[in-house]
């Protein structure tokens, strides 16, 4: 049996909007990747499945562009989160402007990424590692749909894409060009899933970061110095105001 030398202190961190724009973005992200492969990649189905299912492919693309369109709405609805949600959620937390999410990005990569160190993790939200790189994936998601639908502009015969994203594909020079950078994008979300999964069970398994379930029900299990040393900069800063 595991015993705990300090004090801990449940705190509320993820709001129930957090919790499920993560799961239905992870939802969304599989479904568009496993389609997109199989849109760039699509198999030779000889076999009486074939003939049973004729229009398979073109169910494969239905998934794709639904899956895309709930995607981006649940994109647009985080930034929306991004203005109104709690202190962990709100956008000054993704651009780190302040110089303590510096100490904190170069003490991330020292114990984490390096192991020079042993410093245990003194933030209760996001890392700023995280946050920088949920601010790339953020800009990758963005390019991601415009290339998409710049691309479903091609085939539409909507109106309002083509006067919306028509112009997406001749700035990037060939239809071409769009495909591979909307391919290339996919792989970046791989890796970065992969990455994610992996540094989710290493801090929820080993640094005892609770991780996982904070992300299901939104409570962490924070040391209770750092939760006390928030709670006083919270109380300078409303002297300060």
């Amino acid at each position: 049996m595991k015993s705990r030398k300090k004090d801990l202190r449940e705190v509320y961190v993820w709001e129930l909007p957090v919790r499920f724009f993560h799961w239905l973005n992870a939802l969304c992200i599989v479904l568009l990747c496993v389609t997109g492969f199989l849109i760039a990649y699509p198999p030779g189905l000889m076999s009486q499945v074939e003939a049973n299912f004729s229009y398979w492919f073109g169910t494969v693309r239905f998934i794709h562009f639904v899956a895309a369109f709930v995607f981006v709405f649940n994109f647009i609805f985080r930034i929306y989160w991004a203005i109104v949600g709690n202190k962990y959620a709100t956008w000054d937390n993704y651009i780190p402007f302040r110089g303590s999410q510096w100490k904190n990005f170069f003490q991330v990569i020292k114990t984490d990424v390096l192991m020079i160190d042993n410093e245990p993790e003194r933030v209760i939200g996001h890392n700023t590692v995280a946050t920088v790189s949920y601010l790339v994936l953020f800009l990758a998601f963005l390019l991601q749909s415009i290339t998409g639908f710049g691309l479903y502009a091609q085939m539409s015969t909507s109106s309002v894409f083509h006067t919306l994203f028509a112009w997406i594909v001749p700035m990037l020079g060939s239809e071409m060009n769009a495909r591979i950078v909307h391919h290339l994008l996919m792989w970046l979300f791989i890796l970065f899933a992969i990455i994610h999964i992996y540094i989710v069970i290493y801090h929820d398994y080993i640094a005892r970061h609770s991780y996982v379930s904070a992300i299901i029900g939104g409570w962490k299990i924070i040391h209770e110095d750092v939760a006390a040393e928030e709670d006083e900069a919270e109380r300078r800063a409303r002297q300060r105001a």
